[in-house]
């Protein structure tokens, strides 16, 4: 884990992280991966032109195309006669294959889930009509949500992104996300599924998921909008989708910055960045504090608990790779060192966090104080852990009930409005060259006069 100190040494290592969402050079497995499933053709060896062979194939082929290269990619070998969508039976039965203690967990991060969003859509619903000009504000009809994993499940992701929607009035929720080989779905997923009114549950992964989801098929609905993050070949066919179908965001590896002052236990800062780091060998965990005492402290605590944990491999892949130690010259600069990085996540470990939580421009959640531990925000604190990465922080959004409902502007004139408005509108038609938007005008306003 690096450790560099000042604010404009820090800077530096905060940009040389960064690492934007591109065409980096794949590495060798997965090339040789991609020869075998699409052949030797040279053409076929990025991950944008992987994308656009799936996104064509599954446009062209439907149902055909996600089962091919559902076994082609992921292995999937289901028995004969075992449709994309998983049954009601299916549904049923994974009930008895998870834990009751962990199906009371779920209900209850529902809940909490549930009652946020409650509130915030109080205050999404803002209609109006004033003088003829107003708006009104629906939910959007049909979504579709991508759960990534096979291994590694994500029963709290599918919670994070169904209910917001549901709580929107979104009237059909769909779920895709990969199967094991024998066809099944992690019954974790599908209680989860369950609990949180998803309509269906689709066997597709990667980017033959995405695919169905923005084009239809014979079994999966197309969307008006599709979320949920995924690899980069999930999120280089979200972007490919985009405009077609709506979508919730691009987002990269995870990522949580705490800034620390001398007040900070360094055992749960510690703790915090591990929590960070054990998502993912390209997670980033980052520590900006202006105390020396504290970084050395939690860097040695950083060692000490690294051990015990079971994914300590990715964990310790993480701190290597992205994980790092600022120590600014002041708190005030460490704050602004945590703006221009924009996180994911920001923690506030610091004595009086309400004082600075002002100070914070840009992230996607703010956990304040020591007690307020990020992992918490993962599962039953109540918003979206769904959350802009990459430093799109800087100008989005944690995914809500706002993503699930849009806008429609709406224009009644009466006379006394067309008498107001149309005169001007009528000259600014005639100097663009207009001559028909003029005449539209016009003939209503000459009506109007008659």
């Amino acid at each position: 884990m690096r450790l560099v100190h000042g604010s404009e040494e820090g800077r530096r290592l905060l940009a040389r992280l960064r690492r934007p969402l591109g065409e980096a050079e794949l590495p060798a497995a997965v090339r040789r991966e991609i020869g075998r499933v699409f052949g030797p053709d040279l053409r076929v060896q990025t991950a944008q032109a992987v994308v656009d062979r799936i996104l064509a194939d599954v446009r062209e082929g439907g149902d055909a195309a996600v089962v091919r290269y559902n076994e082609q990619i992921d292995g999937v070998q289901p028995a004969a006669g075992l449709s994309l969508k998983v049954s009601s039976q299916e549904m049923e039965a994974a009930y008895g294959q998870v834990d009751e203690e962990v199906v009371d967990a779920l209900r209850f991060a529902a809940d909490r889930i549930r009652a946020y969003h409650r509130k915030q859509l109080d205050h999404a619903l803002a209609g109006f009509d004033e003088g003829g000009l107003g708006q009104v504000v629906r939910p959007l009809e049909r979504v579709g949500m991508y759960v990534p994993g096979t291994v590694a499940v994500y029963p709290s992701s599918v919670l994070m992104t169904a209910i917001p929607a549901r709580v929107a009035g979104v009237a059909e929720v769909y779920m895709a996300t990969p199967a094991a080989a024998d066809g099944s779905i992690s019954p974790l997923k599908l209680v989860a599924a369950d609990i949180a009114g998803v309509d269906g549950v689709f066997r597709a992964g990667g980017a033959q998921a995405i695919a169905a989801l923005a084009f239809g098929s014979e079994t999966i609905p197309r969307v008006d909008k599709i979320c949920g993050p995924g690899n980069i070949f999930v999120t280089l066919a979200k972007k490919a989708v985009q405009g077609q179908v709506g979508i919730d965001g691009i987002f990269g590896p995870t990522e949580t910055l705490v800034v620390a002052d001398d007040s900070a236990d360094p055992a749960l800062c510690a703790a915090d960045l591990l929590a960070q780091a054990e998502h993912d060998a390209l997670a980033s965990p980052i520590l900006i504090t202006a105390s020396e005492a504290l970084a050395k402290a939690v860097m040695r605590e950083i060692e000490q608990q690294l051990e015990s944990l079971e994914r300590r491999e990715v964990a310790n892949a993480s701190l290597e790779g992205q994980g790092a130690v600022i120590v600014a010259d002041t708190l005030e600069e460490a704050l602004a060192l945590a703006n221009e990085y924009a996180p994911e996540h920001l923690s506030l470990a610091v004595s009086d966090g309400e004082r600075y939580l002002g100070q914070v421009a840009n992230a996607g959640s703010v956990f304040v104080g020591g007690l307020s531990a990020e992992a918490v925000g993962d599962y039953t604190a109540g918003p979206s852990h769904v959350m802009p990465t990459g430093g799109s922080a800087r100008f989005s959004s944690p995914l809500g009930v706002y993503d699930f409902l849009k806008v429609t502007s709406v224009v009644s004139l009466d006379e006394a409005a067309l008498a107001e408005l149309g005169p001007a509108a009528a000259v600014i038609a005639r100097a663009e060259g207009f001559t028909a938007h003029a005449r539209a005008i016009e003939r209503r306003l000459e009506g109007a006069d008659g």
